[in-house]
């Protein structure tokens, strides 16, 4: 992979003529009206047409759909997605003319040093949820932030705004250490466990990877950390940078959660900061995990000096973001929702909560995702999929990979009592509505397209 040795600062100004490959995509998108905002000429091409696309060119972006050398014209440089490599036409084409090619975080990474605040929030899981919590509360605190997030905030009818204030909020990743490329002046660390093992070696190489980023903060910033979790305490272990932790209940922790209670499975409690009420929270999204996520938020927003009632105002207005707890409708009597867990630990949360609502039987329809995850956590989800009353199995999701260790979901419905395998999404639709009764919870669950699925099963409602 070539890395140019010019900064892409330089390029950062009006007039440059920036080419975006892959530019319909959840980053890219924003991306490219950030940058037309700045002044510069925007251009880019992607696989499909899509509602992002005719978006884009309302704008005055001309999208060329499919990937080829001419795509490129007269730009200045090309930024691309981690998914297109040096092979792509476009890619081996700027190379060849001398074109500076760049990667989607690289421009981010440029692009936050415009802000006085550049809130980065990571982490094994959780980042989505956390990142849309915390842009509800600065939304609610009128900060107008330009925001970044790895999926649709209703809210926004989007997974992004451009702003106009002085913060710039980003779900930020650790895949291929694309985080390590920002420039936070807050770095929050949710959760660090096991993932992406395609690409880190282990525990240990991917708890180096976050406390780099944490690192990235300067002295006069700050670095969040989840205190409950032993992955996060782990990667800041050692940093000379001071901490701000945050905790369910754990009194010693700079922010944790007083008087929790729960109703219909969804958290109220008080915001403590450093011994005192900061705010009160009622949550609208089920689970115990959320408050943790809330509590990140909360943190957040709290050193760099949003008011408490924001908080409150913020996350009583939260009603989750896309795909994450999503209610789609109903089917039979039994309630059908969506969800982007593909992580065992995300698992894990999702079904617990589902078990605690009182449904009669909790159904998951489950993809995997990616080869590599489904091996490498295999004992772990097989473990986690036996949780629900019925576990149905879509085939694994391959996303960027091949599939070369030979690996299927049938291998997961061989270990789980009960299980059910389905090759293909029609067949999971026509499991679903087969067992489908009133009471019932149904969830499709993963981070591919086994929302499809639900979606095919409700068209026959």
């Amino acid at each position: 992979m070539m890395h140019p040795t010019i900064d892409i600062k330089t390029f950062l100004k009006p007039g440059v003529r920036a080419h975006l490959a892959g530019i319909g995509g959840v980053s890219m998108c924003p991306l490219a009206e950030v940058l037309l905002g700045m002044g510069l000429r925007v251009q880019g091409s992607d696989m499909t047409e899509s509602d992002t696309v005719r978006q884009l060119r309302s704008q005055g972006i001309d999208v060329a759909i499919g990937h080829s050398a001419e795509n490129l014209k007269d730009c200045d440089l090309v930024i691309r997605t981690a998914a297109i490599h040096d092979e792509n036409p476009e890619i081996a084409g700027a190379i060849a003319r001398g074109i500076p090619v760049y990667e989607r975080a690289q421009a981010w990474g440029a692009i936050m040093q415009h802000y006085e605040n550049a809130l980065c929030i990571s982490g094994t899981h959780g980042k989505t949820t956390t990142t849309s919590m915390a842009t509800h509360i600065f939304m609610a605190a009128q900060a107008d932030p330009t925001v970044m997030i790895g999926g649709t905030l209703p809210m926004l009818h989007a997974g992004y705004r451009v702003g106009k204030g002085n913060t710039i909020i980003l779900e930020s990743c650790e895949y291929c250490n694309s985080f390590l490329n920002f420039f936070p002046t807050v770095a929050v660390i949710l959760n660090v466990g096991e993932d992406h093992l395609d690409f880190f070696r282990d525990l240990a190489d991917i708890e180096r990877s976050f406390h780099a980023f944490a690192d990235l903060v300067p002295q006069r910033g700050y670095v969040i950390a989840n205190a409950d979790d032993k992955g996060a305490r782990d990667a800041v272990a050692g940093l000379s940078h001071p901490v701000f932790t945050f905790s369910l209940a754990d009194r010693t922790a700079d922010c944790y959660a007083r008087d929790v209670a729960f109703f219909d499975g969804c958290a109220s409690f008080d915001v403590m900061i450093h011994g005192e009420l900061y705010a009160h929270v009622d949550l609208h999204i089920p689970g115990k995990h959320n408050i943790l996520n809330a509590l990140a938020a909360a943190s957040a927003a709290y050193v760099l000096g949003i008011p408490g009632q924001a908080v409150t105002l913020g996350l009583e207005d939260f009603h989750g973001a896309g795909r994450r707890f999503e209610h789609k409708g109903s089917y039979h009597g039994a309630a059908v929702y969506d969800d982007y867990a593909h992580h065992p630990a995300e698992l894990h949360a999702l079904l617990t909560t589902a078990r605690s609502m009182g449904y009669d039987r909790v159904i998951c329809a489950f993809q995997p995702h990616t080869y590599t995850r489904t091996k490498a956590l295999f004992d772990d989800f097989v473990r986690e999929l036996q949780l629900p009353d019925v576990t149905v199995l879509a085939e694994i999701y391959a996303a960027r990979e091949q599939n070369v260790l030979g690996i299927s979901s049938r291998d997961l419905a061989e270990k789980i009592p009960g299980a059910i395998y389905c090759s293909t999404l029609d067949k999971v639709a026509d499991t679903l509505a087969g067992l489908a009764r009133p009471g019932d919870l149904i969830l499709t669950v993963g981070a591919g397209d086994i929302f499809r699925a639900g979606e095919k099963l409700l068209e026959r409602a």
